[in-house]
């Protein structure tokens, strides 16, 4: 079994601080503690927290610089691109449009109407490679039409 992604970010946490850099240390502790708490708690696997992490430090940045705070976006930014090089390749358009038109064939949906099942096959199958709000952009954008 490969190491998990908290042991990954712990090791370049250790890294980080026998290198100086006290921005990427603190960053890397914030995403170790969010993996450890989720850990504990038995809740949420690793890519659905950094997905969330990610998220927040996302919305973060974009009301830091709605409030004309130029450097803490920045920073929210940097973070939030740390946390993607956790996260796993994502899909393709391709990928995902495939994925989309096998849950809709697997399902037998003809309408929007059954966009929730069609929903529930595709998050199965994307695997944390897309998030939710892309998944069902592609699965309206089928049934749509």
């Amino acid at each position: 079994m490969t190491d998990s992604v908290l042991e990954k970010v712990q090791a370049d946490t250790r890294e980080a601080m026998k290198a100086g850099e006290r921005e990427r240390v603190g960053a890397l502790r914030m995403i170790a503690d969010a993996l450890q708490k989720a850990a504990k708690e038995g809740g949420d696997d690793e890519v659905a927290v950094l997905r969330r992490e990610r998220k927040r430090r996302l919305e973060a940045a974009e009301a830091y610089r709605s409030g004309g705070d130029e450097e803490r976006a920045a920073r929210e930014e940097a973070e939030a691109e740390m946390i993607s090089a956790y996260l796993p390749a994502e899909l393709s358009d391709e990928e995902l449009a495939a994925i989309v038109d096998e849950a809709i064939a697997q399902t037998g949906a003809q309408s929007m109407q059954d966009m929730s099942k069609v929903m529930g096959i595709a998050m199965g199958k994307v695997d944390g490679r897309a998030d939710g709000k892309r998944v069902s952009e592609a699965v309206r954008a089928r049934l749509g039409s």
